[in-house]
């Protein structure tokens, strides 16, 4: 009939037979068993983990090599961007691999000249020693925390024996930062040194540092903004600013408590340098008291004059009438010389005295970051005290306390009255901070209850499905196993009083029930059962 299963005759005999049912009844068994042993598998299978991840083709290529080597079982996640190990495995397998170098994250360095082939020419060595060199400062620079990737260009010129040719050699780093993190101006200084100490006759001036965004940040030659305050000012300030609290936080806290204490300061700097050269002059002093520097003296004398006068008529005359004054007094006597007319000798002395003057040069130069004025306020908890009941109240502090406590920030923050500081202490109340309640997480909703519960719940559905097929399944067929009975030769023929046992209705009687009286037939009446065999025997010949 369309539409029917036919079966073989074969398999219809096997399945009649005692030693047929026992085979089925065998594989069955056996066939049961590896699905409890394909389901037990499937509930152990380990939890896989990252081994490594974002690597080059390079390196994933090596670390599965090294995996299939080590014999660690791995598979792929995110498209082939990450390789899983079990999770027992993923240290293990991270040191060996580390041993070997692996993942080398893309760089190549001096292990390329390992390579070298033989034949090699100039251009090529150096081209690969420009390769290895890039690829080392870049793993260098990688070790910094804040940076996730680095990669360095390095332009060597070609040495020249005319030093009108030389050229100095520059670079340029890209940098690939992890995410939310910065370079402050000393980390970024610090890599620029790194890769100008590298290379020969290289300046930090010509190294420049770019981050993955595009931001120059070797930008060192620009002058800072004359309207603000460079980072490393701003840095000074803050950091000023916070050690002034600080130190009057720790001095008063043991006083009043930790946490009852608030300060903060504002620091005015002068950033600004200035040079000064001052020449000043004391008012004159007396000789005596003054100093000689130098001094010089001079003496002309001048000998006998030849005859002087005024030539002419007037010196030839006469001499008047001597006449008698009226109260005569005594005259000099002139000498020969005089009353020959002739003049007497002349005598000159000069003397030139230097003294020295009072003068003072003073140059003052006043470094930048000088501190102008300090402001600190301070704020003071009031005083928690609990009675004999444990009731609390908060009591301010008294005046000599007050005294006392201002008297110590002065000395914490350097107070100066000359330079302007300020500071005002003010005790007041606290106020309470709101807690927010948070909503205790139910114990079936916290995260390890939720995988204990995962991971019972797998295992309680392994077990289930092992305990069904073993009672559903497998227990059935042991216990049809066992109650089957040892096969017994067949007798075919006529049953007692001359009815064929084969002839019998199949839908009253099975299989066992025809056995069974085959069997008793045998037993008690030998003779019939002979005969059946002899006619048997007759019929084939």
């Amino acid at each position: 009939m369309a539409g029917e299963m036919v079966v073989p005759a074969n398999v219809m005999d096997l399945t009649r037979s005692p030693g047929g049912r026992r085979i089925m009844l065998l594989l069955g068994a056996a066939a049961t068993v590896a699905l409890m042993a394909a389901v037990w598998m499937w509930g152990s299978q380990p939890e896989y983990r990252v081994l490594f991840s974002n690597f080059s083709d390079r390196d994933g290529g090596a670390i599965v090599a090294e995996l299939e080597k080590m014999g660690v079982p791995y598979k792929y996640a995110e498209g082939g961007g990450a390789v899983l190990v079990p999770a027992d495995k993923v240290h293990d397998a991270r040191l060996k691999l580390a041993s070997q170098g692996l993942p080398k994250g893309g760089n190549v360095g001096f292990e390329l000249m390992e390579n070298q082939k033989l034949g090699a020419s100039q251009f090529v060595e150096q081209i690969n020693f420009q390769r290895a060199m890039e690829g080392e400062l870049a793993r260098s620079i990688e070790s910094v925390s804040a940076v996730q990737a680095a990669r360095v260009h390095l332009a060597i010129p070609k040495s020249s024996i005319f030093v009108s040719e030389q050229k100095t050699p520059t670079a340029s780093v890209l940098l690939n930062l992890h995410p939310g993190r910065t370079l402050d101006p000393q980390q970024v200084s610090a890599i620029v040194h790194l890769v100008a100490s590298s290379v020969p006759e290289l300046s930090a001036k010509s190294v420049t540092v770019v981050d993955q965004n595009g931001n120059l940040l070797s930008d060192t030659g620009r002058p800072p903004s004359p309207a603000g305050l460079d980072a490393t000012q701003i840095k000074y300030v803050q950091e000023l600013q916070q050690s002034v609290a600080r130190r009057i936080e720790s001095i008063i806290s043991p006083i009043v408590g930790s946490g009852n204490v608030r300060a903060e300061a504002t620091a005015d700097i002068d950033f600004s340098r200035s040079e000064q050269a001052v020449e000043s002059y004391k008012p004159n002093q007396t000789p005596d008291a003054m100093a000689i520097r130098s001094q010089q003296t001079s003496e002309a004398v001048n000998g006998a004059a030849t005859a002087g006068g005024v030539p002419g008529a007037l010196s030839n005359q006469p001499p008047a009438p001597a006449t008698a004054p009226l109260n005569p007094q005594p005259q000099p006597q002139p000498n020969a010389t005089a009353a020959a007319g002739t003049p007497s000798a002349n005598t000159r002395k000069d003397a030139t005295v230097n003294y020295e003057v009072d003068k003072t040069i003073q140059y003052v130069q006043q470094g930048m970051g000088g501190l102008k004025r300090l402001t600190v306020a301070v704020v003071v908890n009031h005083r928690r005290t609990v009675d004999k009941d444990g009731k609390v109240t908060m009591q301010p502090l008294g005046e000599a306390e007050m005294t006392q406590i201002t008297s110590l920030v002065k000395e914490a923050m350097g107070f100066s009255a000359e330079r302007g500081d300020s500071l005002n202490v003010v005790n007041t109340p606290f106020a309470a901070p709101e807690v927010e309640k948070i909503p205790e997480t139910p114990l079936w909703k916290q995260p390890t209850t939720l995988q204990m519960g995962k991971d019972a719940g797998r295992y309680l559905l392994i077990g289930l499905a092992l305990l069904f097929i073993y009672l559903r399944v497998l227990k059935p067929m042991m216990k049809k196993l066992s109650e089957l009975p040892a096969p017994a030769p067949a007798a075919q023929g006529a049953l007692p009083g001359g009815a064929d046992l084969m002839a019998l209705p199949q839908g009253q009687r099975n299989y066992q029930d025809n056995l069974s009286r085959a069997q008793k037939l045998a037993n008690e009446d030998p003779r019939v059962v002979a005969n059946i065999v002899k006619t048997w025997v007759d019929k084939n010949d």
